[in-house]
């Protein structure tokens, strides 16, 4: 991180969009919209991730990329979650031939 913005900033960032993805989780009836209120809450521990990586990093060019590499794998988590979530959707659809989320309490039918 630069020397200009302090560590509090991110994560206050951090935070609004882990909210504004919690909300969208909890309000949508879209599958989709869902997924991408998931995504938001996701990228938000990225950032959080990679701004504690950088504060307990003096020099991050000498240091190891932990922090780094635990954000690139939840990323490929992300992905993945992404891939099962819209198979999902697509099978929910097929058999309630709808696409609200409340109608989705069971996978009978």
């Amino acid at each position: 991180m630069s020397q200009d913005v302090p560590l509090n900033w991110y994560l206050i960032v951090a935070a609004c969009v882990f909210v504004i993805g919690l909300f969208g989780v909890m309000t949508r009836r879209n599958p989709i919209a869902v997924l991408m209120s998931i995504e938001l809450m996701l990228n938000a521990s990225n950032l959080n991730i990679l701004a504690f990586w950088r504060l307990g990093t003096p020099n991050p060019g000498e240091a190891p990329l932990t922090g780094v590499v635990f954000t690139a794998l939840v990323i490929a988590v992300a992905a993945a979650e992404v891939a099962v979530g819209i198979a999902l959707i697509l099978v929910c659809y097929r058999v309630w031939k709808s696409a609200d989320v409340d109608r989705y309490d069971s996978m009978l039918g």
